[in-house]
Order: structure tokens, then C-alpha cells, then sequence
């Protein structure tokens, strides 16, 4: 077996800076607090207006410029703009499916859509055995898919952070629509509004709590870069040796 093959024993240790680590790669994935903001901002927005005025077109719009000036504020910051633009493309998706039936209520559709479809993702993949939140999480710990064979105890911490935001991620949905058939669309809007980050907070704990009692990752780039230093200088010793061979010679 190559050592990118090895499996590591697992002792159940983490190394001291675990907790630093793991809070560091879940900001980075899921863009923190400021992305937490970014993603409610705009369909609070939505829901304040309509139920002020009833007014869709200026209820959408509203919504769509406010997450293209987070974009941009992003940009002026020079800072990551994929939480702010994929919050573009949920705005702009739910303010073309209202605006073309005519129907406030399906601005939020496409994101509800997209919630079960993660719960879904996360649950289908962890029965086939490669859990998405370590897919996830895996290039930024650098450890890629190592824990799938070579680190049981992350692969176990993965699975249940899996289940955890696929579960929540269920309940959600079973809240929400129900509520999209029964509900107008200002009880919709309100609901979606305050179930936008608590459940987000606990799944996110949850995946902390699992993945800091968990082994360290294994740095495959680290190892990556070892193996070619390694072999450079065997080359450069082999080339070395040869040289005096022919010398001798």
C-alpha cells in the first residue's frame, strides 16, 4: 500500500488546537456570521414590505437590489462573495417564480425546494457511505476523502453531522410546507424568517461538537508535498552516485 493508502489508527485524540481548527473551517464553509445576515436580510426585507403595502413588484425588487448591494459591498471589501452571490441567485430565483405566477407566496419556493433537497443530499449520501458533510469539510481541513479510508473516527464524526443536518433540515421542511398550502404569505415570510438561522445555529454546533471530539484530519496536501520532496532527492542522490560512478570509471 502507498502511504496515501495507510490506515491510521484511531485513538480517539485530537490535536490542542481541534477546537480553533474546526471553528475556523465551518466559518469558511458556511461564511459565518456575516453570512447569516446576508441570507435573512433579503427576505426580511421581502416579507417587512408586503405586509406594509401587498405590493409584490416592489416587495421583489426591494429584495433583489438589497443582495446585489451586499455583492457589491462585498467586492468594495475585497472579500469572498460566494455566500453573497449565492444569495443572488436564491433571491432572483424566488423573484422570478412569484413575479411569473403572480403569486407572493412562491418567492420563497425555490428556497424551500432547495432546503429539502439538502435534506435529502445529506441523508442519501451518509447511507451510501460518504457523508456530505465530510465531501464538504474534506478540502478545507485538507484531508480531501482520507477519512474515508484511512480516518474511521472522522468518517463517524461526518456521519453524524450528516444525519444532523439532514434531520433538521427535514423537520424544516415539515414545518414550512404545510405552511406554504395553509398559511398567506406574510405567516409564511415571518415563519421562514425566524426558522432561518436557529435551526442553522444547532446543525452547525452539532457538526462542531462531533468534529472536535474527533481524530485530526490528515493533511494529504502535506504528505502530497513530502512524497515529491522525497523522491526529488532521491533523484538528486541517484544522480549524485552516478556521476561518481563515472568518475571512477
Amino acid at each position: 500500500m502507498t502511504s496515501l493508502d495507510k490506515p491510521t489508527q484511531d485513538t480517539g485524540q485530537t490535536q490542542p488546537d481541534a477546537r480553533a481548527v474546526t471553528e475556523a473551517a465551518l466559518f469558511e464553509a458556511f461564511g459565518g456570521v456575516r453570512g447569516m445576515v446576508e441570507t435573512v436580510l433579503p427576505g426580511l426585507l421581502f416579507v417587512a414590505i408586503f405586509t406594509v403595502n401587498k405590493n409584490l413588484h416592489m416587495a421583489a425588487i426591494a429584495a433583489l437590489a438589497l443582495s446585489l448591494i451586499l455583492v457589491v459591498v462585498r467586492l468594495a471589501m475585497k472579500d469572498t462573495v460566494k455566500h453573497a452571490f449565492s444569495g443572488v441567485f436564491g433571491v432572483a430565483f424566488g423573484v422570478v417564480f412569484a413575479m411569473f405566477t403572480g403569486n407572493a407566496k412562491n418567492f420563497y419556493l425555490p428556497g424551500m425546494l432547495y432546503t429539502l433537497g439538502m435534506a435529502l443530499a445529506y441523508i442519501v449520501t451518509t447511507l451510501a457511505g460518504v457523508p456530505l458533510m465530510g465531501l464538504i469539510l474534506g478540502p478545507i481541513f485538507k484531508e480531501n476523502l482520507s477519512w474515508r479510508t484511512r480516518n474511521p473516527g472522522r468518517k463517524k464524526a461526518y456521519t453524524k453531522a450528516s444525519w444532523a443536518w439532514g434531520l433538521i433540515l427535514l423537520a424544516k421542511c415539515a414545518i414550512l410546507f404545510p405552511l406554504y398550502w395553509w398559511a398567506d404569505t406574510t405567516q409564511l415570510g415571518w415563519v421562514l424568517v425566524i426558522l432561518k438561522i436557529p435551526p442553522f445555529l444547532l446543525a452547525v454546533w452539532l457538526t462542531w461538537v462531533f468534529l472536535t471530539k474527533a481524530p485530526a484530519p490528515i493533511d494529504v496536501f502535506a504528505e502530497m508535498e513530502a512524497e515529491e520532496k522525497a523522491a526529488e532527492e532521491r533523484k538528486a542522490a541517484a544522480e549524485a552516485a552516478g556521476g561518481r560512478h563515472r568518475r571512477e570509471s
